[in-house]
């Protein structure tokens, strides 16, 4: 079997050196002027400080610019992204086609990772922004296992699947928090925690806690589970999946170290010993089930089960 790539979300430059030690083989770096939902804030000179930490262990570092631009943005997108290539970073993550426009001009051999968070849901599509210039497709998070081992048996470019962590429910360009606060009597209400980012919108009649928080970007609200998939890596490794993620936006750096320490034993295993694995999987799940929040449950996501939340 080929051993993916474990991709993780560091929330600093000093969290990335972690990482490295904890078996990352690549991260996702940013910051929310160009990029969606990042674990942490990177400036130019923290991505920079990043690569540089990386290259040394031989790992990669992908820099996010998935946000949804605007006009007053477009223009800035050559500059940056010329910045990245001189620093030499290994790709950048994209969703609005302007970037690919940018990057013809200002880096064309940059590696590009189409993410669009969403829409990458069948093979023609990932194919298609290939053919623009895309080397990897990062698929969407609400596929089943079959959709995504026939989406890779079919693409001609790399593909990338989040098996950790939580999923963006919906976003907006708009503040919308302060009509929450106003309007929190009427439906459901936010429920204040000690880190300001740290939001739950609360169904109660699911008992759902969802968190939600803003930023240069707008409004998030986030699914109430995180998805785990160390106890059913098999199928992904065997299926030659690429890239397997594991995203800590809104959790702690030990939590993403520990996290990502766990899936690089699984992953280890699983390539050099399938029958070891199988006796440890369980193991690894109470670890993880050990280390979640209260009102965060774990599951597999849409792997499994064709549903909403």
């Amino acid at each position: 079997m080929k051993k993916p790539e474990l991709l993780v979300t560091p929330h600093s430059v000093a969290h990335v050196q972690e990482l490295c030690n904890a078996g990352a083989d690549a991260f996702v770096i940013g910051e929310q002027r160009y990029g969606l939902r990042l674990a942490g804030e990177f400036t130019k000179e923290a991505v920079k400080e990043a690569v540089e930490i990386a290259h040394k262990h031989d790992k990669k570092v992908y820099v996010a610019m998935n946000a949804i631009f605007h006009n007053d943005r477009v223009g800035e997108l050559e500059d940056y992204i010329g910045y990245l290539a001189s620093i030499s970073v290994d790709g950048v993550i994209f969703g609005d086609p302007a970037v690919i426009m940018a990057a013809r001009v200002a880096a064309p051999t940059m590696p590009l990772h189409w993410n669009t968070e969403t829409t990458a849901t069948n093979w023609f599509t990932c194919n298609y922004w290939g053919q623009k210039g895309a080397t990897r497709a990062v698929l969407a998070r609400e596929l089943s296992m079959d959709a995504v081992l026939e989406i890779k048996e079919n693409a001609e470019v790399a593909v990338e699947v989040q098996v950790h962590g939580m999923t963006c429910m919906f976003q907006s360009k708009r503040t919308l928090l302060g009509n929450y606060y106003r309007y929190q009597g009427k439906t459901m209400p936010l429920e204040k925690l000690e880190d300001s980012r740290t939001l739950l919108l609360y169904d109660k009649e699911r008992n759902n806690k969802y968190p939600i928080y803003e930023d240069e970007n707008g409004t998030h609200i986030m699914s109430p589970n995180d998805i785990c998939m160390i106890d059913e890596l098999p199928e992904l490794v065997e299926g030659n999946i690429d890239s397997l993620k594991v995203d800590g936006v809104l959790q702690t750096s030990e939590y993403i170290t520990k996290v990502t320490a766990l899936y690089r034993e699984a992953i280890d295993t699983l390539v050099s010993d399938e029958d070891l694995y199988e006796e440890k999987k369980g193991e690894w799940l109470e670890q993880i089930e050990a280390m979640q929040p209260e009102h965060r449950p774990l599951d597999t996501g849409f792997f499994f089960k064709e549903t909403v939340y």
